[in-house]
């Protein structure tokens, strides 16, 4: 009898992040589910030198940004919206359902 049917590891979906970012020559995502830590999510570049990953996400409304170069908090076109950070700065945000 598994007990943990509904449990937060089976609330998670993945989301697909991509920041174009072609001269970069890191970029990481950042957001309050990694505590806006650089080194949580490195984002890989792709062929087309956009910068892609694939984060497990639960449910609700997450703050976010792209850091690129390890200096500057880029907003996400593609974004559900615009909000702002605990240090007041513009970042995305995306709903997960």
């Amino acid at each position: 009898m598994n007990l943990n049917r509904y449990g937060a590891q089976h609330n998670l979906r993945a989301v697909n992040f991509i920041c174009h970012a072609p001269q970069a020559q890191t970029v990481s995502l950042v957001g309050d589910f990694n505590q806006w830590k650089q080194s949580a999510n490195p984002m890989q570049q792709m062929p087309d030198k956009a910068w892609m990953i694939r984060v497990d996400l639960k449910h609700g409304h997450h703050r976010y940004a792209f850091l690129v170069d390890g200096q500057h908090l880029a907003l996400d076109p593609q974004a559900m919206g615009i909000t702002r950070n605990d240090q007041n700065e513009r970042v995305s945000l995306v709903a997960v359902s």
